[in-house]
């Protein structure tokens, strides 16, 4: 499960939180991109972190701190240099805009390609046309649970640490 990065000063203290009282869950960050981002990850004890970019000053400060970090990549470019720094996975964001052909048009011109979950604009609708595309995984957010959803949890992390 991701929770996306912010700048409040309790941030980390509420991931530890969640947690603690979630402890079958995988939590990591989402939305990371700057080293400040990573070092409120590595407090709050996440174990990856997902980034809309592909920034290698990221790779090596998430390598350091012990994150798995997922790039973000959009361009055949982008995943070429993303392999080209040892990433097994990334993220195609916003996949909503190239479509789900996009990812398996790569591949003959670049070969194997890495891990690739779609993110960005996607509902669960199109689950199943994407998996069949040629993606590994699927990232679902505000499409999946709506605003209400995200009003909730906010409510209950500002309860946690006022």
């Amino acid at each position: 499960m991701e929770i996306a990065w912010s700048e409040h000063p309790h941030w980390s203290s509420q991931c530890a939180s969640l947690i603690e009282q979630f402890p079958d869950l995988c939590f990591g960050a989402a939305s990371i991109v700057s080293t400040q981002a990573l070092d409120a990850v590595a407090e709050a004890g996440l174990s990856f972190a997902v980034s809309p970019v592909l920034d290698s000053d990221l790779l090596h400060q998430a390598d350091r701190l012990g994150i798995m970090l997922v790039p973000g990549v959009f361009s055949p470019s982008e995943v070429h240099h993303a392999r080209r720094l040892g990433c097994a996975m990334v993220k195609l964001f916003p996949a909503a805009v190239v479509g789900c052909g996009y990812w398996q048009r790569l591949r003959s011109p670049l070969g194997k390609l890495p891990f690739c979950i779609a993110a960005g604009g996607l509902g669960a609708h199109e689950l199943d046309a994407w998996l069949a595309s040629g993606v590994d995984a699927v990232a679902l957010g505000g499409s999946l649970v709506g605003d209400q959803a995200w009003s909730s949890m906010e409510r209950w992390l500002a309860d946690q640490h006022p």
